[in-house]
């Protein structure tokens, strides 16, 4: 960690900004000291599935984290559902947040700061699109499920105040598989890691982990290969069609799953090239820079606009 500037004797540090990204399993937290130093810390949910008791979790952590003690502003990246009332709708990976007031439950966690929040994906766009100085991005990242976010002048498209830019619930194929949320077709049924890893296995007939799927790839096996360029064939069409409404200047591919399989990215570009159609080319694509932290300096990022 950088060292702290000199203060003069018994000057009260300034309030600072804090980002905070909650997972389903793992918290991390990113703060922004008034007098200039960065500090982060994580720790992962225990095996409980209570929200009170993961808020409790939550609030421990806070008091030993010397980032959290005195903030004025705090973004939060989430990957539930909220509705417009404040309340999380949907969370498939901690299921008894459903219903929490997730406004009041923040609020309550930070007594006089400001308090924001947002998707995950959203924010890895705004994150990644300030790492590349692009106004005008769209990032996808594919892990678990596939997420991702739009920005558009700088801003988050739709909006905070608009719900959240969900692409892998873009409908790709009307007749594709079934998805978590009960349509068929949604791009994440088709492209996620596990999607992908379920597709490998009926190809393959019998069960494939992502490291047998990474010894296929290298060995160029047939049923690896397909199940690579299915994935990629629906994240090049995905991409071509926000492509058509809205022109981002560039699209980053992101996530866990893309970081292990370093095929994913080329095979994506291959099939964006030939969706070109005259006058109107497909963005170009590039590596997410911030990897796995996009969504924590989104949040970070988040704070200091409010």
């Amino acid at each position: 960690m950088p060292a702290a500037p000199d203060r003069q004797p018994g000057a009260a540090a300034a309030p600072g900004r804090l980002g905070i990204d909650i997972g389903g399993t793992k918290v991390a937290l990113r703060a922004e000291t008034g007098d200039g130093r960065i500090e982060e810390s994580s720790f992962t949910w225990g095996p409980h599935q209570d929200a009170d008791r993961d808020l409790a979790d939550l609030a421990a952590h806070l008091k030993e984290f010397p980032g959290a003690a005195d903030v004025r502003a705090v973004g939060v990246a989430v990957p539930a559902t909220v509705g417009p009332d404040e309340r999380i709708t949907a969370w498939p990976s901690r299921p008894a947040w459903s219903g929490l007031a997730l406004g009041p439950a923040l609020r309550a966690l930070f007594p006089g700061a400001a308090v924001a929040w947002a998707d995950d994906g959203d924010l890895g766009a705004l994150a990644e699109a300030d790492a590349a100085d692009c106004p005008h991005l769209l990032y996808v990242g594919v892990g678990t499920g596939v997420g991702g976010g739009l920005v558009l002048n700088g801003s988050l498209c739709p909006g905070p105040d608009r719900g959240s830019f969900e692409i892998g619930h873009l409908v790709i194929d009307q007749d594709g598989p079934e998805c978590v949320c009960g349509r068929r077709g949604c791009l994440q049924a088709t492209a996620s890691g596990p999607a992908t890893l379920a597709h490998a296995a009926a190809l393959r007939g019998a069960p494939v982990t992502f490291d047998e799927l990474r010894a296929g790839l290298r060995d160029r096996l047939p049923w690896a290969v397909a199940a690579l360029d299915r994935t990629a064939r629906a994240l090049a069409t995905a991409i071509t069609g926000v492509g058509e409404l809205v022109h981002p200047e560039r699209a980053v591919l992101g996530g866990g799953f893309t970081a292990g399989i370093p095929d994913l990215l080329p095979r994506v570009t291959t099939h964006l090239t030939t969706r070109h159609r005259p006058g109107h080319l497909t963005p170009p694509l590039s590596p997410a820079r911030l990897s796995g932290l996009s969504s924590l300096r989104g949040a970070l990022l988040l704070a200091r606009r409010l």
